[in-house]
């Protein structure tokens, strides 16, 4: 049985000539780790709020677990974990009534969620946070505390969005570990979105790619890496504003302050490495390698129709 079966899925915000989700088909199967990527404004937290049943579909159709969930207010909520970007209900709660009234309300009796507030605390090494208030918490112990909050009650799905934010290099392993272990131990479905494409290869089985409300690639890493597989990446760290003396046919792609990416042939890596001569003052780092799946999120997210 599939986790998810969406369908032909349309959204538009009132005021907006285009459609922010526009015939959006996605099939999820049980037990896989999923993956969702695109730039911001693509439509992929508008499209996880229409899973979770916050936001209503225009036309089209989603099935959870074979059931309409227009159908069945309560089919998301008792199968669904899910991780929003702020959770502003927490801010009147502390850590451990947060988890304790999540894991009560999700079937458990008062007992059990007390058990399950303890394993959940253990689970995300977040103990010493228990009596502390969700507003009185660090951005990064808040994103922490919302992962804790979903993966409470242990349900069979999880729906993430942006899970290691604002986190530290070391709790992000953390969140890759635990996702990893609950995929393997219980089978739990998870679907995640992420701008971090280096990190979701680690973990994921298959992945969308959105651009302009639409899906533009879709499958296995492996399987899109093709579009990519005669590229090397070439990473360069450097302070410029911009790369102006690379050859005029290669595109530099900023993805961060300080940090370009390019997509080469084989036979631009010399002419691309002489050119960058030039910038030695101010080159930090250069790395070349074969390429990753950002470099197929860049490849898909950018290419224009």
């Amino acid at each position: 049985m599939l986790a998810y079966d969406i369908r032909d899925v349309m959204k538009y915000f009132p005021g907006k000539a285009e459609p922010v989700n526009d015939h959006i088909t996605l099939q999820i199967d049980q037990g896989e780790v999923f993956g969702i990527l695109g730039d911001n404004g693509a439509g992929k937290t508008t499209l996880i709020r229409q899973m979770v049943n916050l936001l209503r579909c225009n036309s089209g159709s989603i099935e959870l677990l074979g059931e309409d969930i227009a159908r069945n207010p309560l089919l998301v909520p008792m199968n669904v974990g899910y991780m929003p970007q702020d959770s502003l209900a927490l801010n009147n709660l502390t850590v451990g009534e947060a988890l304790f009234f999540t894991a009560h309300l999700r079937g458990m009796k008062r007992k059990e969620a007390q058990k399950e507030r303890e394993r959940i605390l253990d689970l995300w090494q977040i103990q010493q946070l228990r009596d502390k208030y969700s507003s009185r918490l660090s951005g990064g112990q808040r994103r922490l505390l919302r992962l804790a909050v979903a993966t409470a009650g242990n349900l069979p799905i999880l729906i993430l969005d942006e899970p290691t934010n604002d986190l530290d290099p070391k709790r992000r392993k953390l969140v890759w570990n635990v996702l990893r272990d609950l995929n393997r131990e219980y089978g739990t479905t998870i679907i995640f979105i992420t701008h971090d494409a280096v990190e979701a290869e680690k973990v994921v089985q298959r992945v969308a790619i959105l651009r302009d409300g639409r899906v533009v690639a879709l499958g296995k890493p492996a399987e899109l890496k093709r579009a990519v597989d005669r590229k090397l990446r070439l990473e360069i760290f450097c302070a410029a504003d911009s790369l102006s003396d690379l050859p005029s046919h290669l595109e530099a792609h900023q993805v961060q302050q300080g940090r370009w990416l390019i997509l080469l042939d084989w036979d631009d890596v010399t002419p691309a490495l002489n050119c960058l001569q030039g910038e030695q003052q101010r080159l930090d780092d250069i790395h070349l390698s074969s390429a990753t799946l950002e470099d197929v999120y860049l490849h898909y997210a950018t290419q224009r129709a």
